[in-house]
């Protein structure tokens, strides 16, 4: 999320909600499966053209972790904050925030699996074959290293923004053959395994590129399994 420092809090728009990003995209999103353990925070998206065309479409959906939902209250549930970051968070804002950023103030206490499910789609347009380049698994290693390089920024990035990663991806890290649960059914997907801080998957599903990236430290937490969003109504 991104914001205008130019303006007042008070006076930034609201960012597209994950059911107004699923009404528009192309195709339903793909999300992790219904469990306590997570909540759908936040989605965004990004697309490619050519010659003026759209020819890809990415969503992506951010999740809060619960660490013991069973007690949203319990200690154990927090984010470790650094002292200035605590200090920013209690601190009395200087203007009156909007309810969409006193929410995501809120959020910043707990652990986000930022960016985690994405889903893309490839369009079929004519004269435009050789985009079919972007495959499956370019589009895992391609998520993986965003992930690692904005979420791991100090112990996997050398040298000043953008910096060079250590230790990306490669489609040689990947994994074929590897069950992935999608909808209550295990499909043949991708698995990179080998990535000290992230895990990540993917699945061709008929026009749809699933790719997930999860923090290692949070596994423990969750089912990795994925379902199809419910689709909101289009407008």
């Amino acid at each position: 999320m991104f914001l205008d420092r130019s303006r007042r809090p008070s006076d930034a728009p609201e960012p597209p909600t994950p059911d107004e990003i699923a009404a528009g995209f192309a195709v339903p999103l793909l999300t992790l499966a219904a469990q306590d353990s997570v909540e759908e925070a936040s989605a965004g998206i990004s697309s490619q053209t050519q010659d003026h065309q759209p020819v890809m479409e990415a969503a992506t959906l951010s999740y809060t972790l619960w660490r013991n939902p069973s007690d949203r209250d319990d200690p154990a549930n927090l984010v470790d904050l650094t002292e200035e970051m605590r200090a920013a968070l209690d601190a009395e804002p200087p203007w009156p925030l909007p309810e969409w950023i006193s929410r995501w103030r809120a959020r910043m206490c707990y652990p986000l699996l930022w960016d985690a499910v994405r889903t893309t789609h490839i369009s079929e347009v004519q004269g435009h074959d050789g985009y079919t380049r972007h495959t499956p698994e370019l589009a895992l290693v391609e998520h993986i290293n965003y992930i690692v390089r904005n979420t791991y920024r100090d112990v996997r990035v050398h040298g000043g923004f953008p910096g060079e990663l250590i230790d990306p991806a490669s489609e040689d890290s990947i994994e074929h053959g590897y069950p992935v649960s999608v909808g209550g059914a295990d499909v043949v997907g991708l698995r990179v395994d080998s990535d000290p801080h992230v895990l990540g998957l993917a699945a061709d599903l008929d026009g749809r590129l699933l790719t997930a990236v999860i923090g290692r430290e949070y596994l423990p937490y969750l089912r990795l399994a994925f379902a199809t969003r419910p689709s909101p109504a289009r407008p």
